[in-house]
């Protein structure tokens, strides 16, 4: 009888035990309700759903210690989420022989090859005619005096070359400069007019012309997104040209094409990439999906960076990196970007200074001005790159991820600073003006003014 009321009593307290659990439990998520009126929506009152959460507790995969990753929205659920897809990828090592069967499908006979005469100094472009030529029974015609921030200048040479040879494709090798380029002279081709024409959102009506994007940098991601960026000389802007009929037929990352970068390269595209991660992680376009790649390309680039700046030959970090800016390029293909990519489009045209190099300045100063209304977000950054937020409050988590991406480009070398590029203190107002009319601040989840982004720019430099 004793036995019986001792196992009656150790029931009850059991039941107790998991009943004061339920309730501490939602206790925390009803406060983690009353944090969801997103201060980016304060000066917008209308009505907004309640948020939607998602937790992943410490199981290896994006958690570190007992932080726990909360994937946060606060946007209307009403409207449904679209993502991008990239028609067909091929990634890692001899991702170019394993797409040779699907090119010599699709019946190409006489591409216009557009890259740079980097690509041609690498020794890569020799190595990609011989591909195509003896595994494909292609004959290619080169053109290769793409600028490293891709002119419309550029768009109507190759466009030119292309109609005086009756190429029937495009193949664009290299990074996003010729890819860009490429995109750009596909786009005219089956559209008609210029490239001028198709700044913006969605002004083409008929599909691009056949495009293969064989990819040798770990950056800009542009041989899967809906994205093409073309300097207008005359403006000194960089047209942003947003429709998915820009998004390649082929993606190709091959690591073997990418092991002759040079450091400054690697530096420089690893930081697009890791950028474009970011950007898209904290953007008011975000999704569960586009969550999903944005965290782990962030994890991927803070485990292989380094390591593929410090030797190009590594191939585990070359193949890591080939993951990382596919994985960055497919959050932000859909999420959008911010201020760091609005920012960084004008100084790449008005000073022709790289891209990958603006925006990872950049990056620190936009996510310090972001944490006052993503600083759970950038919470969720730091612990991608790899700092244990363990005990920390949101705004010190945030701090922490700034003082990580920091650490990252000082590791790489990256310049502390736009004064020493030659930046001009009386070009900033000009240049912040523009790059509130960029379509990538659409997207950043604090809307500034014209001040903000101007003290953004001094503080850069």
């Amino acid at each position: 009888m004793l036995f019986f009321f001792c196992c009656l009593l150790l029931l009850f307290l059991l039941l107790l035990f998991f009943f004061l659990l339920f309730l501490s439990v939602w206790k925390k998520i009803l406060v983690n309700q009353n944090l969801l009126n997103h201060s980016r929506h304060q000066k917008n009152k209308k009505k907004v759903t309640k948020s939607k959460q998602i937790y992943f507790f410490a199981l290896g995969f994006l958690s570190k210690g007992n932080r726990q990753i909360m994937f946060r929205f606060s946007r209307p659920r009403a409207a449904a989420s679209t993502f991008f897809m990239p028609k067909v990828s091929y990634l890692g090592v001899g991702a170019l022989d394993s797409a040779t069967i699907k090119m010599t499908k699709l019946g190409f006979k006489k591409p216009l090859l557009v890259c740079d005469t980097g690509i041609e100094k690498a020794g890569i472009l020799e190595t990609v005619m011989g591909v195509l030529k003896k595994k494909c029974q292609m004959d290619p015609v080169v053109f290769k005096d793409v600028h490293p921030n891709p002119t419309a200048h550029n768009v109507e040479t190759g466009l030119d070359l292309l109609n005086k040879n009756a190429c029937d494709s495009i193949i664009a090798i290299g990074g996003g400069s010729p890819q860009d380029c490429a995109k750009g002279i596909a786009l005219v081709k089956a559209n008609g007019g210029t490239i001028y024409d198709y700044e913006g959102l969605d002004k083409a009506e008929k599909d691009q012309y056949p495009l293969v994007c064989i990819n040798t940098t770990s950056g800009t991601a542009s041989e899967i997104t809906r994205f093409a960026v073309i300097t207008d000389e005359k403006r000194h802007v960089k047209m942003v040209i947003t429709t998915d009929t820009v998004t390649p037929l082929i993606a190709i990352d091959d690591a073997q094409l990418m092991m002759g970068q040079p450091p400054s390269l690697t530096a420089a595209t690893g930081m697009d990439a890791l950028t474009h991660a970011i950007e898209a992680y904290v953007s008011m376009g975000a999704s569960d999906t586009t969550d999903a790649c944005a965290l782990y390309a962030m994890r991927l680039i803070k485990q292989h960076l380094s390591n593929a700046v410090k030797d190009g030959k590594n191939l585990v970090a070359r193949e890591g990196m080939c993951y990382a800016q596919h994985l960055a390029g497919m959050a932000f293909n859909s999420a959008g970007l911010g201020y760091v990519h609005a920012m960084a489009h004008q100084l790449g045209g008005f000073y022709d200074l790289p891209h990958g190099v603006c925006n990872a300045i950049l990056l620190p100063h936009v996510e310090n001005y972001n944490s006052f209304v993503c600083a759970r977000r950038l919470g969720d950054v730091a612990v991608q790159l790899g700092v244990s937020t363990t005990g920390m409050d949101d705004k010190n988590a945030a701090a922490a991820a700034i003082d990580a991406i920091r650490a990252l480009s000082k590791e790489v070398q990256i310049p502390s600073g736009f004064e020493q590029l030659g930046m001009k203190e009386k070009d900033i107002p000009e240049l912040a003006e523009s790059a509130l009319k960029d379509v990538c601040a659409a997207t950043n989840p604090r809307q500034g003014t014209k001040e903000d982004v101007m003290k953004i720019y001094r503080e850069s430099m």
